[in-house]
């Protein structure tokens, strides 16, 4: 089933046949705001838990892209301005339409996707400070070794004013810190207690004041709540997804 094959190779490989199985799910209920494109509903998909009306299709779109794709649209000014964007481990569905609006001042960045534009550790951005509108690291974090020192780097690399979409997965029970362990290397021991193999720690409700702690100014926009149940059906995002934005100070 689709829904258990991990995201890189889901990306990579299934395309063309996803957009076929697509055809068995047309209709007008669901609209991808990304691509786009109708279905009667998006297909499930989840490795440990299963969420129903979360992958298009058409251009492999989950929930928090279409949310993100949405709080961009709507909330900023991203889609109205030429802008320069650092998307740090960029997801296919965005590259090419980020491109078309910011051009040369989009740079895609990983440590090793073949994607990217630029080969990059986020605990050392090569790019000097004071550079980038708009950083853009959607569920980067929870891999990293060092997530401040990650974020440290950002602000650094933000002009005054700019800001940083920093969305990171939440496990249920949340924890009041979040809580990290470096002994723990084994991937199935990684996954029982972070939730998921290649997680080096489960965020908790301090996820702010780690931000708060490299210099950014944290903001949690409960965005998935301007949506209707119907709203969020129709464009197949989550009400309860918060949309965690950091400023750098002017």
């Amino acid at each position: 089933m689709v829904r258990f094959v991990p995201r890189k190779y889901l990306q990579r490989f299934t395309g063309v046949g996803l957009k076929v199985v697509g055809l068995f799910y047309r209709g007008r209920q669901t609209v991808c705001p990304v691509c786009s494109h109708h279905y009667r509903r998006f297909l499930p998909y989840g490795r440990i838990r299963v969420r129903e009306n979360a992958l298009c299709p058409n251009c492999l779109s989950l929930e928090r892209h279409r949310l993100m794709w949405l709080f961009l649209r709507n909330k900023t000014n991203f889609f109205s301005s030429s802008l320069n964007v650092l998307h740090i481990a960029p997801e296919p569905c965005f590259i090419k339409r980020f491109e078309q609006q910011h051009g040369e001042g989009y740079i895609t960045a990983d440590i090793e996707s073949p994607l990217a534009k630029v080969k990059m550790d986020i605990h050392q951005i090569p790019f000097e400070q004071n550079h980038f509108d708009v950083v853009l690291c959607n569920h980067v974090l929870e891999h990293v070794r060092d997530d401040v020192q990650a974020m440290r780097e950002i602000h650094r690399v933000l002009k005054p004013g700019g800001w940083a979409i920093l969305q990171v997965p939440f496990f249920s029970p949340m924890h009041e810190k979040t809580l990290e362990d470096n002994s723990i290397t084994d991937p199935r021991q990684r996954e029982k207690v972070f939730g998921q193999a290649d997680h080096v720690r489960k965020y908790g409700y301090d996820y702010t004041q780690r931000i708060a702690q490299s210099g950014l100014t944290p903001y949690e926009e409960n965005y998935g709540m301007d949506f209707s149940p119907e709203e969020a059906f129709h464009f197949g995002v989550s009400r309860e997804e918060v949309i965690y934005r950091a400023f750098k100070r002017v």
